[in-house]
């Protein structure tokens, strides 16, 4: 039987379905969706370009480059080139086509490089430069930050500064060039708030950037090994680890509505439970379960759970699903909650979503159902 908290969210989700119509927004909220998927450049030979249905995504973000270590700036190898060409022309020439944005970083570069290059005006220009010229060449739309995070209150403050001048080169490029001024966004922590009090620079992102990915996943994973955990959770009734949280908390923070865009995962994280018969959500666990590193995409999970006879259970007070057979659990978002999240999303007028990553899908099925729920 369902408790009250069941029965609250679902009046909260119920509520926000029906505010959510275009005469109530500031903006239009037709041809300003956002509907992205980051794309990861070492998943070519299996899933190229060419493979995706770009009817589901406006934005399309290459995963990823990193700058030089020494001078900031981005050297393209001769291999290297060819891979961006293809990429920016195969989903420029497809029907329709969807903007291209480069994603600089990522969660296994860590923090330092972008620390330092932030650190000075020099650098910064080198790093700012240099990411304007792989962008034309290239034929990229636009920019993404994503710097996995921020560590101090100095990082912060440069990473202000940093987006002040990227923008305002951005903006000089385009004078000189006459062609449209380059999209600069960024993969940013699930909420304006950091660890240790630490706050990002709303004010200079909100100024700055065209649209903010806010990564609402990975709440919990294989740094906490001794129980399951909703990755993704909308709500979490015990923490502050869940997309509702962070996605308000940049709101209070005063980043427009219109530039905030929610993450979905298309993967799982997945446990080994201490006993088979102890399975639900926050269950003692002994250690990750199946796949690499205690993480699966959703298609690897669909499959799983087909071959294993898996027990699946959408739990409503987190708005996630999971899956359990014999000792192997899993956390991950299905269609179900996807739905659920994308009218959440739009109900807070947000500017549309992004998916990590477009190669975890299964037959299109989450990106599609998820393209069809941001209705018009």
């Amino acid at each position: 039987m369902a408790g009250l908290k069941d029965y609250y969210h679902l009046y909260v989700l119920f509520f926000l379905s029906i505010t959510t119509n275009c005469g109530m927004a500031r903006r239009p909220c037709s041809s300003q969706a956002v509907k992205g998927a980051y794309w990861p450049s070492p998943a070519a030979s299996t899933f190229p370009p060419s493979a995706i249905d770009t009817r589901l995504f406006t934005h399309l973000y290459y995963a990823f480059l990193v700058p030089s270590n020494v001078t900031f700036k981005f050297e393209v190898s001769s291999s290297k080139a060819p891979k961006l060409l293809n990429f920016t022309s195969t989903i420029h020439k497809k029907n329709p086509p969807a903007k291209t944005l480069f994603s600089v970083g990522g969660g296994d570069v860590g923090p330092d490089i972008f620390s330092r290059m932030a650190s000075s005006a020099s650098s910064r220009k080198s790093f700012i430069d240099s990411s304007i010229e792989v962008a034309r060449k290239y034929g990229f739309d636009g920019v993404d930050l994503d710097w996995e995070f921020p560590q101090d209150a100095k990082d912060m403050k440069n990473l202000g500064y940093l987006l002040e001048e990227w923008r305002a080169a951005v903006q000089k490029d385009a004078k000189v060039t006459g062609r449209s001024p380059l999209l600069l966004t960024a993969a940013m922590y699930f909420s304006a708030e950091f660890f240790l009090g630490l706050v990002f620079p709303v004010a200079s992102i909100s100024k700055n950037l065209d649209l903010v990915n806010a990564m609402c996943y990975d709440y919990h994973g294989l740094w906490d090994t001794t129980a399951t955990g909703a990755h993704a959770a909308l709500f979490d009734p015990k923490s502050n680890l869940s997309t509702s949280y962070g996605l308000q908390s940049w709101i209070n923070a005063g980043l427009p509505r219109s530039k905030l865009v929610m993450g979905l995962p298309l993967y799982g994280r997945t446990w080994k439970l201490m006993d088979p018969k102890v399975n639900g959500i926050g269950a003692p666990s002994v250690g990750l379960g199946p796949g690499n590193d205690g993480a699966m995409t959703y298609s690897q999970v669909e499959t799983f759970n087909r071959e294993n006879n898996a027990t699946v259970v959408f739990d409503m007070e987190t708005v996630s699903t999971y899956s359990y057979a014999g000792t192997s659990w899993i956390g991950y978002d299905d269609v179900r909650s996807t739905t659920v999240k994308i009218r959440y999303a739009k109900g807070l007028k947000l500017r549309g979503y992004f998916f990590w990553a477009v190669n975890g899908d299964q037959a299109w099925k989450i990106s599609r159902q998820a393209s069809r729920s941001w209705i018009l």
